[in-house]
């Protein structure tokens, strides 16, 4: 098997080191523990196209296969893990979601705002009775 990066796997991970070295790095620690949320990072993710990485490019999404995906997610990482878990949520729990299961109608509603960073995903993890174990969560949509 071969380990080796494609040249544009390279080009994500330098991308995704620069950004998190130049972006994120500095005010890490103080928004980490003033509870600041990295809106202006945010925004600069989005528009290197981290938050819609994997999506479909009709869909906005930049095409590219997951181990792209976690190589940028693991620069992120390294140097802030919130960015990264916005990035993550986004990408995989929300825009992957809704690109393999949800109809055009929803797809042209929202995916291509993910994908874009016009809207963020989030999702709910944790009830009184089921801590962090979401098949274990009673929370319902109702129309």
């Amino acid at each position: 098997m071969n380990f080796d990066l494609t040249t544009e796997q390279k080009l994500i991970k330098n991308t995704a080191r620069e950004f998190a070295i130049k972006e994120l790095l500095p005010g890490v620690i103080e928004r980490d523990e003033k509870k600041i949320w990295p809106k202006e990072q945010i925004k600069k993710m989005a528009q290197l196209g981290f938050l819609g990485m994997m999506v479909d490019p009709k869909w906005s999404g930049g095409g590219m296969d997951t181990s792209s995906y976690v190589i940028a997610m693991e620069e992120i990482a390294r140097v802030d893990a919130s960015a990264a878990v916005v990035m993550s949520v986004n990408n995989s729990l929300v825009c992957y979601l809704l690109e393999k299961f949800s109809s055009n109608t929803i797809k042209e509603k929202y995916l291509s705002k993910l994908a874009l960073g016009e809207k963020l995903g989030a999702f709910s993890l944790s009830e009184p009775q089921s801590g962090s174990d979401a098949s274990n969560m009673l929370t319902t949509a109702k129309l």
